[in-house]
């Protein structure tokens, strides 16, 4: 009886049902009651009609003897109504019936004849039939009541059975038992679930399989994705996207979009594709996400419940960082070619004008030439040294290489350059470990270094390289000259390719502006890291940190 539909159906049943019985009753007990009165109506009128026929002796004498003969109340009345003879005289005649008929009067006009009956017995028999009508009636309701409730109940659990199956519907180890059995609507109805279950289960599994590789791929993917409803509350957040607004994973559904994004170009442009319905693409920056570029595709989603948006977005700082290196690249080397072009093509023209009969000069301006020629194959060197490295390196492999051998052999390489410029090289304590990694381009790196130092040194400086392994297993190298230094603001840009603190200088001393780039390329590419310290005016300290094996120890 928990279900309430089948409660006011019950309620109403009954109702219907009591108001039949009290009907039926009140109508039987009316029809009785006429068939009682009709009955005692048509036995009036009979004695009454046999009465009438009689001889008539003295009426005062004959009206005792007609009331015995027809156990009825008999009243002669004269032509004007008046009583002539009664058999029950002074009783008032209430609640009764009475007929009359006309009554031969010898010599004179009809008198009138009536018979009365009391309608008491009458009454008393109606009120005993009521009495047991309703006493059946009311046995029959609560016959009706209990059998109703009874089937009310066992419809319940069978109603009861059938929801529990449908609730537990997804759970595939649900018996089919659980489902009320019969001929009637719900057999049918469980029938036809029973049948439909395993449809059911397959394609929850099946759904469940789909959402379970949406989630994965969505999780999966480096693009932040993000979807909104009309309102602009979040309906799903990958976790790309909310580590990059660094929020809290999972996002909860629902939640405002300024809540995990407070980025007004973000919400202009989801903005515009609700009110549009038309799909768009826009480069913004937000400052959520530390203040990286995204490339934002943004497309609305239309469902049969419920109207949102979709963007993606694809994270395009390091394009953006690249296409500017490639500018400056491209306009550093456009610069760096100038210069020496420029000179060479003028002293060429110099030459070709006449000076080539100048003898005094014209072979200044041939090794004017040679130096600027020497210069652009330098650079291009350097170019297509850092365009090796670029692309992982060259095709051979890598091998174990000595640190003491590599480092011997790059300071014979400065050994004259250092003499010319008045510059020691001093070393030690050195501790040989060996490096993987490419010899000629690990040389190379050491070489640049000590070239710079010794450079940009001043009359009677040094340059010191040791070497050791700490306790972390790692090699350190350390190059530091007494030089005139780096000015701190240019510090975290000297590995920049054709950056250079002294243009003027370097130029002079016939640097490229490629060489420390090379250096953090080919440390980089063996695993290793290198970091500077410098004061303007005090030298610097180059030091390269690479995984080292040791071998022995050297003073």
């Amino acid at each position: 009886m928990r279900n309430r539909i089948f409660r006011r159906y019950f309620w109403i049943a009954f109702l219907l049902f009591s108001v039949t019985l009290f009907a039926i009753d009140s109508y039987a007990i009316r029809s009785s009651s006429s068939s009682r009165i009709e009955r005692l109506r048509a036995q009036l009128e009979s004695d009454a009609r046999i009465l009438s026929g009689e001889t008539v002796i003295p009426i005062a004498a004959w009206v005792p003897v007609a009331a015995a003969r027809s156990c009825f109340r008999v009243t002669v009345l004269d032509p004007q109504g008046n009583i002539a003879a009664d058999s029950s005289p002074g009783l008032e005649a209430s609640d009764s019936l009475s007929v009359n008929t006309p009554f031969p009067n010898a010599g004179g006009p009809s008198w009138i004849l009536r018979l009365t009956s009391s309608l008491s017995e009458a009454n008393a028999s109606n009120a005993a039939f009521r009495m047991r009508l309703l006493a059946i009636t009311l046995l029959s309701m609560a016959l009706a009541l209990g059998l109703a409730i009874q089937f009310m109940r066992s419809y319940s659990r069978r109603i009861d059975r059938l929801r529990t199956y449908i609730e537990g519907l997804p759970d595939a180890g649900l018996p089919d038992d659980e489902l009320p059995a019969g001929a009637d609507e719900l057999g049918s109805l469980a029938l036809s679930l029973r049948q439909t279950a395993p449809k059911i289960r397959d394609l929850l599994a099946k759904l469940k399989l789909e959402g379970a590789r949406r989630e994965a791929i969505l999780a999966s993917m480096v693009e932040g994705v993000l979807a909104v409803d009309k309102e602009l509350r979040v309906t799903f957040c990958n976790q790309s996207f909310a580590r990059k607004m660094g929020a809290r994973i999972p996002v909860p559904e629902g939640l405002p979009l300024l809540d995990l994004a407070r980025d007004p170009a973000l919400r202009d442009i989801l903005v515009t594709v609700l009110k549009t319905n038309q799909p768009m693409e826009r480069r913004i920056q937000l400052r959520g996400a530390q203040a990286h570029s995204f490339e934002v595709q943004a497309a609305p989603l239309a469902g049969l419940l419920a109207h949102g948006a979709l963007a993606i977005l694809h994270d395009v700082t390091e394009l953006e960082r690249l296409e500017r290196v490639r500018k400056d690249f491209v306009a550093n080397v456009s610069h760096e070619l100038r210069t020496p072009l420029a000179a060479i093509r003028g002293y060429a023209e110099t030459l070709l004008d006449g000076a080539l009969e100048d003898l005094e000069n014209n072979r200044k301006f041939v090794e004017i030439i040679l130096s600027h020629a020497i210069r652009l194959n330098n650079i291009a060197s350097d170019l297509l040294v850092i365009s090796e490295l670029e692309s992982n390196g060259p095709a051979a492999h890598p091998r174990r290489i000595s640190i003491r051998a590599t480092i011997e052999s790059a300071l014979r390489t400065v050994e004259s350059a250092a003499r010319v410029r008045g510059v020691r090289l001093l070393t030690g304590p050195v501790e040989d470990f060996e490096v993987l990694g490419y010899e000629i381009r690990l040389e190379q790196a050491f070489v640049n270094l000590l070239d710079n130092a010794i450079k940009f040194n001043r009359l009677d400086g040094e340059v010191r390289i040791e070497t050791q392994v700490g306790q972390d297993g790692k090699g350190v190298i350390t190059i530091a000259d007494s030089g005139i230094g780096i000015p701190s603001d240019d510090v975290p840009r000297i590995f920049e390719r054709f950056y250079r603190v002294d243009k003027a200088r370097s130029r002079a001393v016939g640097g490229t502006g490629l060489g420390l780039s090379i250096v953090k390329h080919v440390v980089e590419q063996m695993g290793g890291s290198i970091r500077v310290e410098s004061q303007l005016g005090k030298g610097s300290q180059f030091t390269v940190t690479l995984p080292a094996h040791i071998t022995h120890q050297v003073s």
